[in-house]
């Protein structure tokens, strides 16, 4: 249960979709911030990958409900799936993906930690791998606010389900509808 009433059941509406009922105001703001950073055009990171460095930075972050959502998401739009959503989250540099994306999710990493803790080595790694300015600013705003909503989530104590269907089944109405559906 969370830390607040929140007026509505749970286990039908967990973890950040409860907190955003209760406080519909921040809701379309934080719907569309996500909206944008995961599913909006982008000239060369996929929703997938987006996706999964929302959850490699949630996992991190050991926020359950994030990690699992955005895992089922972005296992959903992988052509590997979950099995390359688990190998990236179990150990980055054995997990089968392109150098480029293995460097923006270390400056994910990075920010997670603190934002100071990008450095100029880092950057160029992710530069040297064919990283565009484009893909650095967006996977530090991308792990930038899922550390905000991961705590979100945690601060509150938001219902986070055991079952991996309810995760599944987030996903397929995640890619259908979007985040603005809520």
């Amino acid at each position: 249960m969370a830390h607040i009433d929140l007026g509505l059941d749970e286990h039908r509406h967990p973890g950040i979709r409860g907190l955003t009922r209760f406080r519909p105001e921040t809701a379309g703001p934080l719907n569309a911030l996500a909206e944008t950073l995961l599913r909006a055009p982008h000239p060369t990171l996929s929703p997938g990958e987006r996706e999964l460095i929302a959850a490699y930075v949630s996992g991190l972050n050991d926020c359950g409900f994030c990690s699992a959502s955005h895992s089922a998401t972005a296992a959903a739009q992988l052509p590997a799936g979950m099995p390359l959503v688990e190998q990236v989250r179990a150990d980055l540099d054995a997990a089968p993906i392109d150098p480029k994306l293995r460097a923006l999710l270390r400056i994910a990493a990075a920010v997670r930690r603190s934002g100071r803790d990008v450095t100029p080595e880092l950057v160029e790694a992710a530069r040297a791998a064919g990283a565009t300015d484009l893909e650095l600013h967006d996977v530090v705003l991308i792990a930038a606010a899922f550390c905000m909503y991961n705590r979100y989530v945690d601060g509150l104590a938001a219902f986070t389900p055991d079952d991996p269907r309810a995760y599944e089944m987030g996903a397929r109405h995640l890619v259908a509808h979007g985040y603005a559906a809520g």
